[in-house]
């Protein structure tokens, strides 16, 4: 299973982050003056994805991947504050992106992106989840916001 983490890791995450904000900071006329700042940001960015990943294999015996996905609700690290923080780690790392290169199209990108993940989440993710998983699920669902992490963690046997 370890394997089929990293390969998951290797394809999606590494794609949407790493090679295709590079192969469009290397053909965008527009791009601003190098700041080496947003690297700060996409490390932070990889810290929470690398946190996510590590999560859905450890807890939710799964992967990050839609073909293997995790077999138990994950509700610990940084679930506990967030729905979505893996989604949110990606962004980071694409922000930083924005921030190093000064690219307007992996700014565009970027925003195509959230977008994306927005809808794919509330049109399949979130559906899925309330199939697999029933009431823990909508426990989950209704004290851990979606996007903008809370400050106490959730704990499913107060609610």
């Amino acid at each position: 299973m370890f394997f089929r983490a990293l390969l998951a890791f290797l394809m999606v995450p590494v794609i949407v982050t790493g090679v295709v904000p590079f192969m469009l900071s290397q053909y965008d006329p527009f791009q601003g003056q190098t700041n080496l700042s947003g690297l700060f940001i996409i490390s932070f960015g990889l810290l929470i994805l690398l946190w996510c990943v590590r999560d859905f294999y450890v807890a939710g015996k799964g992967t990050l991947a839609p073909w293997d996905p995790p077999k138990k609700l994950v509700t610990i690290g940084l679930y506990k504050y967030v729905r979505n923080p893996m989604y949110i780690g990606v962004l980071f790392i694409l922000s930083g992106w924005v921030i190093t290169t000064g690219s307007p199209f992996i700014f565009g990108f970027t925003v195509a992106l959230f977008t994306a993940f927005y809808f794919r989440v509330k049109m399949h993710e979130e559906p899925w989840a309330e199939q697999m998983f029933g009431a823990e699920w909508l426990n989950y669902k209704n004290n851990v916001p979606s996007w903008l992490p809370q400050t106490k963690g959730y704990c499913p046997n107060e609610s």
